[in-house]
């Protein structure tokens, strides 16, 4: 596996969730939530890719559990593809089906009441994609 950090999306409509690796691909963690502003997202993205110049780039797919895709997925997509205009680094797409809901849960077992689990869901969300996405690297091995 190439040396290096990691970036993680998790893409909504209002806020994106932002998780980034060590440079060893070993721990995510939570790094920013973005408001989904039109007028300063890239430029925001920007920024995150200066400082922290990441080897690949994650993007969560949010699936129906059919796997169906659903308007969200088809965002998602569209997000990805924005990306892929702003920088050279690699981007992949990655499963999320349920990682809100897991992020919900273990806010909760944190002992987070609502009110401070909704400024950290997207965060922890982008922590389960960047993790998925690493678990599925170490096993390409």
């Amino acid at each position: 596996m190439i040396k290096g950090r990691r970036i993680a999306f998790d893409y909504g409509d209002v806020r994106i969730g932002v998780a980034i690796s060590d440079v060893d691909a070993i721990l995510a963690t939570p790094l920013t939530t973005l408001i989904n502003d039109e007028a300063t997202l890239f430029a925001k993205i920007g920024e995150i890719l200066d400082e922290y110049n990441p080897v690949h780039l994650y993007v969560g797919k949010p699936l129906h559990l059919s796997g169906q895709e659903s308007e969200s997925t088809v965002k998602a997509i569209a997000f990805s593809l924005k990306l892929a205009e702003t920088t050279q680094v690699p981007i992949s797409l990655i499963d999320e089906r349920l990682s809100t809901v897991s992020a919900s849960r273990q806010l909760h077992e944190a002992g987070k009441n609502s009110k401070q689990a909704k400024k950290m869901i997207d965060e922890v969300a982008a922590v389960g994609i960047l993790e998925a996405a690493l678990n599925a690297q170490k096993h390409k091995k």
